[in-house]
């Protein structure tokens, strides 16, 4: 028999100090239980209870173990209770990987969101670049990432619903462009003909990167130099020294008065985001983070999310709400 098993038999018995009642209690018969106590006795080389009298009294020893083996028992409870938990992604530890170009304003929804959601995981923010999380991914470094789409389908990942974030272009305070925009206007990528570029650097996400200077190309804009920066902050510093315009999103530039934002008018390159993770033993915490991180980014799409993750249902609270609340700051 198992040393737990004897423990809780054990218990049952020390609580009653009658062997009777104790094994109407467990659901069997007195004389098998009385056996098995006897095993755990010899097991531990003590006595266990003084059969001497009428009445059955714990030994020292006996008192000691019950002690014991209450809370052994309990923590055995609690252990399977957790784990049981943790299984059903309401409980542990979740390792998600997102980009540096995330506005706080944004992950800081994301994560109330989720806290509403799954009060007892903590999320553990590693902030990559999306070739960085696909390698992270792959090797179950980490167990869910934000990242630019589309993914290889070699990858081995699944992935929630895409995300479109609301894309412009950041110019510095100065004429003549900075000038124009201040109307509020759209403007086109052929509008910014003749001057120099800073994205984001090609290993970061290569089939991005590509695609953003195919669509310049495509309307005209074929920048004269073209600068990378890994960080917002080296991006908007590049900015604001006039070695190029930037493709962002408005709350990346809302605390910067010497630059401006202004949306890309139609047929812009388009940044897709979308939350991918592991295909094969998935955390069980990422479909109620997608579940947030979706309605937050993406607005109210049930349809769309709940076909990628089930049972999902979106927020409350759209990814371009809080851009345009960031930008109306600035304004």
């Amino acid at each position: 028999m198992d040393l737990l098993r004897q423990l809780r038999h054990f218990t049952v018995v020390g609580e009653e100090l009658h062997f009777g009642r104790a094994a109407e209690r467990l659901g069997m018969a007195q004389p098998p239980l009385s056996q098995r106590i006897r095993e755990l006795e010899r097991e531990l080389g003590v006595e266990l209870f003084d059969r001497s009298r009428r009445q059955v009294r714990l030994t020292p020893a006996g008192a000691v173990l019950l002690d014991e083996a209450r809370e052994l028992l309990g923590g055995v409870a609690r252990m399977r209770e957790l784990v049981a938990r943790a299984g059903r992604g309401e409980y542990g530890t979740l390792r998600v990987g997102v980009p540096p170009e995330l506005p706080g304003s944004v992950l800081g929804a994301v994560l109330t969101e989720f806290a509403a959601l799954a009060p007892e995981v903590r999320l553990e923010l590693r902030e990559f670049t999306t070739a960085e999380q696909l390698e992270l991914l792959a090797g179950h470094g980490l167990d869910a990432g934000l990242v630019h789409h589309p993914l290889d389908p070699a990858a081995g990942l699944d992935s929630g619903p895409v995300i479109e974030p609301p894309l412009g272009v950041v110019l510095p305070r100065v004429p003549p462009l900075a000038g124009e925009a201040s109307s509020g206007g759209d403007i086109t990528l052929a509008e910014l003909a003749g001057r120099a570029l800073v994205t984001y650097p090609r290993e970061a996400a290569p089939a991005l990167y590509d695609a953003t200077l195919a669509a310049c190309r495509d309307e005209g804009f074929h920048p004269v130099r073209v600068s990378t920066a890994r960080s917002p902050e080296v991006m908007l510093g590049l900015v604001i020294a006039g070695h190029g315009v930037a493709f962002s999103h408005p709350a990346i530039a809302r605390k910067e008065p010497r630059v401006v934002w202004r949306p890309l008018a139609p047929r812009a390159p388009l940044w897709r985001l979308v939350f991918a993770w592991p295909a094969r033993a998935p955390h069980p915490a990422v479909a109620p983070l997608v579940r947030a991180a979706t309605g937050i980014l993406r607005g109210h799409e049930g349809g769309a999310l709940a076909a990628s993750v089930p049972g999902a249902e979106s927020a409350a609270r759209p990814w371009n709400a809080v851009y345009e609340r960031s930008w109306d700051e600035r304004s």
